[in-house]
């Protein structure tokens, strides 16, 4: 590996620890989660439904 490697990998490795500003360590909703959302908002605006 030569040195540019090295300090590149070296950067990458101290930017993938950084956090990003503003945002809270929320939990990232489940696929399901979303899925389930998605078939209501359908449901809501087929013709008849209410």
């Amino acid at each position: 590996m030569t040195r540019i490697d090295q300090r590149f990998s070296e950067l990458s490795h101290r930017m993938n620890d950084l956090t990003v500003p503003g945002r809270s360590g929320a939990a990232v909703p489940s696929i399901a989660s979303l899925l389930d959302k998605v078939n209501t908002a359908k449901l809501r605006y087929q013709p008849g439904a209410r």
